[in-house]
C-alpha cells in the first residue's frame, strides 16, 4: 500500500497558497469636493442716519452762513470680504435743499462736506462733494486702495469739511443728502480672480 494522501496534502498547500491573496478587508477612496462663493457684506450702519441740526450760524458775525460742524461717524461691524482683492468705494452726495427754487447771487442752496471709510485698505477712501451754489453737480465718488487678503473689520464712515459754496448765506428749508458705501471686488486690480 502506497501512502497517497501524503502526495496530496503538499498540492492542497501549493494550490492554497495562490488562492491566498484575497483578505478580508478591502479599501477605496472617494473624493469630496465643494466651493465657497465669494461674498463681501457690509454691517448694517451705526447710527443708520445723520442729522447734523442748524446748519447755519444764528448769531454773530457769521450769522446765515454754515457754522462749524464737527465730524459726524458711522460704523459698519464686521464687515467682511472672504477673498483677496476687495476694495471700498464711496459715493457722496451734498446736502441739497429740495426746494426746485433759482438762488439769488449771495445765497447757496447746498452743503459740500467730505466723506471718508477707513479701516479696510492701508488709506481710506475718501470723496468729497463740489456741488454748486444752486445744488447742481452734488455727487462725487472715490475708490480705495485693494485688501490683499480676506479681511473682516468694522468699516468707519467719516463726514467732515463740511462747507457752502463760497461761504454763502444758506438758504431755509430742510437740507438732505446720501453716502453710498459699497464693497467689493477692486475693479481696478481684477479683484481676486
Amino acid at each position: 500500500m502506497y501512502k497517497k494522501i501524503l502526495v496530496l496534502v503538499p498540492m492542497l498547500a501549493i494550490a492554497g497558497t495562490a488562492v491566498g491573496q484575497t483578505s478580508d478587508t478591502a479599501t477605496g477612496d472617494v473624493t469630496v469636493g465643494g466651493n465657497v462663493a465669494r461674498l463681501c457684506v457690509l454691517g448694517q450702519p451705526s447710527p443708520p442716519s445723520i442729522d447734523v441740526g442748524q446748519m447755519a450760524e444764528t448769531s454773530g458775525t457769521r450769522v446765515g452762513r454754515i457754522r462749524t460742524i464737527g465730524t459726524q461717524s458711522v460704523i459698519l461691524p464686521g464687515s467682511f470680504c472672504n477673498f483677496a482683492g476687495s476694495a471700498v468705494s464711496v459715493a457722496a452726495s451734498a446736502l441739497v435743499v429740495d426746494d426746485n427754487l433759482s438762488v439769488q447771487p449771495g445765497f447757496a442752496r447746498a452743503v459740500n462736506f467730505t466723506a471718508s471709510a477707513s479701516n479696510w485698505a492701508a488709506t481710506p477712501t475718501d470723496a468729497t462733494t463740489t456741488a454748486t451754489a444752486g445744488g447742481g453737480t452734488p455727487t462725487a465718488t472715490g475708490t480705495g486702495a485693494s485688501q490683499p487678503l480676506p479681511k473682516i473689520a468694522d468699516v468707519r464712515l467719516d463726514l467732515t469739511s463740511f462747507t457752502a459754496p463760497s461761504d454763502a448765506l444758506l438758504v431755509a428749508g430742510t437740507y438732505s443728502g446720501l453716502v453710498v458705501v459699497t464693497l467689493g471686488p477692486d475693479s481696478t486690480s481684477g479683484g481676486g480672480r
